[in-house]
């Protein structure tokens, strides 16, 4: 059955008149399409407990009040502080197995989903009035909040979970019962582990999350900003539940334990989707298991973002609309290279030009391009698909990697037939990228022929700007970046002291840093020479490139990065 209008249950209710609706409306639209209930308790058309029951009334169910409810303990421990936070629910009642939360936001319709996958239960959804959501969560976790420490601590006393653990065995020592181990990875302790280190993870904005068997523990790590941070470090016994608890949401083979697996999960956060790709590796103390986290609802594809200097922007997006050759991202993994290309597509991703890529795997879906997927255990390799995608009529291809002579041969044939080709390799920095290619087996007059331009790029952790300070760099720093006192007079330096925003880090985000060279005439002679990656780089920087490392000095003289992050990411040059 359709839902009927909220203004028209708002007229029903009485609390506004038919006059009242059109500049509620208005005033809505003005303010870039807020929640009616928000604009129409801005402007005291009504307050927010009328809002609850109209809401209420609207989604069929009923409207509570939490200040006058006791909620018994074991029910608000069915949902942690940060999923509270996160969904701003309230679990209120359980029986059976149907959960019963309260929140604001009934219209929010993916939160029983999103519920149910993470922790297990039919869910219920009654409404309440925000500031009751605020002073509940504010009530029942701030004071004794549960931490995944808290709940490691009472996951190792817990009896019943050590008896069922020795019951399935580790598989070193023995065989394994793997029905007995389907249902410990189901049990509540494990699955509220597992769902509060997905949910930090994916607020703190991680890229990656490690969990290591070694013979005495069962580590878990998080990469963030390009850091790994260790978390506590739940029972050694409980390792084979928690790893099969993420391949059997990975729809992976739990009885296979011999051999390396690939999966993924598609979860909904907060409304939002995220992937995570499963990597699960065999090794002599039990599988380890790496989810990175793709996080479509964080990424920007768009070059303004980037971080690239307004006039390298510019000569990139001339380089990009060229009608053929080749353009090259190199740098280490995690360095932001897909990101980058990513946002260049998308800028060309117009209605007359046909894109098509090719990825290993493909990372973010976007509308309007053609990706397709490697898979080499079936023969469709980066080289097979290369030459296929050709055979499509396409404008603009990406190939996510050159890691062979022959992809890098059709992919300069590509460019040769009036196509326009990215790719990345990885590389220290984009002259010797050209050194590279030769190696690769690749003539010199072909590089010449179809290489328009290489971007090199790192990434550093920015500064957190909520504990910011200036500090005094020591002598060692400074001789390792080549300052002397002339050139950083009238210069400030800056470090994070650490907060509980940055997880006492001092550093929050991270920042690009961009080596863009373009392949002139000039160049290209040197090139058919077989001219040395070091004359190479002296040529470019006469032509006006910035090196990494000058990038890296900009960032740290506008105080967005620190020195130690300049020195671990950029090497000098000779």
């Amino acid at each position: 059955m359709a839902l009927k209008r909220l203004g028209q249950i708002l007229i029903d209710l009485g609390l506004i008149n038919e006059q009242q609706l059109p500049i509620l409306l208005e005033e809505q639209n003005n303010r870039g399409g807020e929640l009616l209930g928000r604009v129409g308790i801005s402007m005291g058309m009504f307050s927010d407990e009328q809002l609850g029951e109209a809401l209420a009334e609207q989604w069929n169910t009923k409207f509570v009040t939490l200040y006058d409810r006791p909620i018994p303990g074991n029910t608000v421990k069915l949902v942690s502080e940060p999923m509270a936070q996160l969904y701003r629910v309230i679990p209120i009642d359980i029986s059976d197995n149907r959960l019963t939360v309260a929140t604001a936001d009934p219209q929010k319709i993916s939160i029983q989903d999103e519920l149910r996958t993470f922790l297990g239960y039919d869910i219920s959804v009654v409404v309440c009035t925000e500031v009751e959501i605020d002073k509940a969560i504010e009530k029942y976790y701030s004071s004794d909040s549960e931490s995944v420490e808290s709940l490691v601590e009472d996951m190792g006393r817990d009896k019943a979970l050590l008896d069922a653990a020795d019951k399935v065995g580790s598989g070193r020592d023995g065989p394994i019962d793997l029905t007995g181990a389907e249902a410990l990875s189901e049990s509540a302790p494990v699955r509220k582990l597992l769902n509060m280190v997905l949910l930090m993870a994916i607020k703190d904005g991680a890229s990656d999350i490690h969990f290591e068997p070694f013979e005495t523990e069962f580590r878990i790590r998080i990469k963030a900003d390009g850091v790994l941070y260790e978390m506590v470090p739940p029972p050694k016994h409980l390792a084979f539940a928690i790893t099969t608890r993420i391949k059997v949401m990975a729809n992976l083979d739990i009885a296979e334990r011999r051999l390396p697996q690939d999966g993924r999960i598609e979860l909904q956060v907060g409304g939002k989707p995220v992937d995570l790709r499963v990597s699960v590796l065999p090794t002599l103390f039990g599988e380890s298991v790496v989810m990175r986290v793709l996080d479509r609802g964080v990424v920007s594809l768009d070059l303004e973002k980037v971080g690239l200097k307004p006039e390298m922007l510019r000569l990139f997006r001339e380089i990009i609309r060229r009608p053929n050759g080749i353009v090259l991202v190199t740098g280490p993994t995690g360095s932001g290279k897909t990101t980058t290309l990513y946002s260049a597509l998308s800028e060309l991703n117009d209605i007359e030009d046909k894109l098509i890529t090719t990825e290993d795997p493909v990372e973010y879906d976007i509308d309007g391009i053609v990706q397709v997927p490697i898979d080499a255990e079936i023969g469709n390799t980066f080289a097979a698909c290369l030459r296929a995608i050709l055979r499509q009529d396409p404008d603009r291809i990406l190939v996510g990697e050159i890691r062979d002579v022959e992809t890098a041969e059709i992919a300069v044939q590509a460019s040769l037939t009036g196509h326009m080709v990215f790719s990345t390799l990885h590389t220290n920095d984009a002259p010797s990228t050209i050194t590279r290619l030769r190696d690769m087996g690749v003539p010199p007059f072909l590089i010449t022929a179809t290489v328009e331009a290489i971007l090199a790029q790192r990434l550093v952790r920015r500064i957190c700007t909520n504990c910011k300070e200036e500090v005094v760099p020591s002598s060692d720093v400074l001789a390792d970046l080549e300052l002397t006192s002339d050139k950083i007079a009238g210069k400030s330096f800056y470090r994070g002291r650490g907060c509980e925003k940055c997880n006492r880090t001092g550093y929050r985000g991270r920042l690009g840093l961009y080596e863009l060279m373009v392949i002139t005439d000039e160049m290209r002679d040197m090139i058919m020479r077989n001219a040395s990656t070091e004359e190479l780089r002296n040529t470019a920087k006469r032509s006006g490139m910035v090196m990494l490392r000058d990038s890296g000095l900009e960032g740290l003289f506008e105080g967005l990065t620190t020195a130690e992050e300049v020195i671990r990411e950029t090497i000098l040059d000779a």
